[in-house]
């Protein structure tokens, strides 16, 4: 690490005041430069496709119930111990079914590892970021909440189950055969994360090395 110390001020310039003019000229420019903040919630933030917001839970579009199978890799993988979910067994067919999926909104992390993992892309955090509650219960949404908030994401967007696709339902850096099938989904080259290089390879694709 390199400190590079401050020049000392010679005496004409503490006469003057010079760094107090340099400080005030700064200010001066920027009363009249374009604002970078926006006036929420009259303006409106562009939200990119990816964000990790409100969870949801998408469902099958055959039965309308929830995509998820009971894998509980989301549960494991979360490092907050946010998700719980609560398998049972179906008493005609005799197989596990899913009884409750439970995410704790206010201990979530928004690190997105629970859609990353999901096989079947059943848990998502959407794009939507301006929600509130006055209750912590308000914000422990169990299996129909989670549900209602992705009907509730479809209709304030104009998404539909059958075209949506969300990047961090794949995870970046890794080949489509190391994928189940439901998670090789159409994400562009930059998702991918083909076009994306580190370590020491970093070095050759520098700017000042071409």
């Amino acid at each position: 690490m390199q400190i590079q110390y401050k020049k000392k001020r010679t005496l004409l310039q503490n006469l003057l005041l010079v760094e107090l003019a340099q400080g005030m000229w700064l200010t001066l420019k920027r009363l009249f430069s374009k604002p970078i903040t926006l006036q929420y919630p009259h303006e409106q933030p562009v939200v990119r496709r990816g964000f990790r917001g409100q969870h949801a839970m998408v469902p099958d579009p055959k039965n309308g119930k929830a995509r998820c199978i009971g894998c509980l890799k989301c549960q494991k993988v979360c490092p907050s111990q946010c998700i719980q979910v609560r398998m049972g067994k179906d008493p005609e067919t005799k197989r596990r079914v899913l009884e409750d999926y439970t995410v704790d909104a206010l201990r979530c992390i928004y690190c997105g590892y629970c859609a990353e993992v999901c096989p079947v892309n059943a848990i998502i955090l959407t794009e939507v970021f301006d929600y509130s509650a006055s209750t912590r219960k308000e914000l422990h949404w169990d299996l129909p909440h989670l549900l209602a908030n992705w009907d509730s994401y479809l209709q304030s967007t104009g998404e539909s189950l059958e075209t949506y696709v969300n990047p961090t339902w794949r995870p970046r850096g890794l080949p489509d055969s190391s994928f189940p099938a439901l998670k090789r989904l159409p994400v562009d080259d930059e998702w991918k994360g083909l076009k994306q290089v580190t370590g020491r390879l970093a070095k050759a694709f520098h700017p000042l090395n071409r």
